[in-house]
């Protein structure tokens, strides 16, 4: 799930990522194209019901493409994302329009 939440002068908006416990991973890190697709720039905190979450700020009037990167190893799409685009790698990316 995501939710946005805008500064009063719409210069900032603070978008909070969530992973439901289904996911059943042990460690989630966010990746998209607003840290170079890192694999560890940013991991999210698990919730003590497994879910994970992570506050990040972007910038206004872009559109990003990101998944989630589960246990190191298994890449998860954002179920609420805002659309889907695919990649070069024969699946998709999640996009966000900020």
């Amino acid at each position: 799930m995501l939710k946005k939440t805008y500064s009063d002068a719409g210069q900032a908006c603070q978008v909070t990522f969530e992973l439901p416990s289904e996911v059943a991973a042990q460690t989630a890190c966010l990746c998209g194209e607003f840290n170079a697709w890192g694999p560890s720039a940013h991991p999210m905190e698990r919730q003590v019901d497994g879910s994970f979450t992570l506050a990040l700020a972007l910038e206004p009037g872009q559109a990003y493409r990101f998944r989630y990167l589960l246990d190191g190893t298994r890449w998860e799409n954002d179920w609420a994302a805002d659309g889907y685009v695919p990649n070069p790698y024969g699946s998709d990316d999640s996009l966000i329009q900020v």
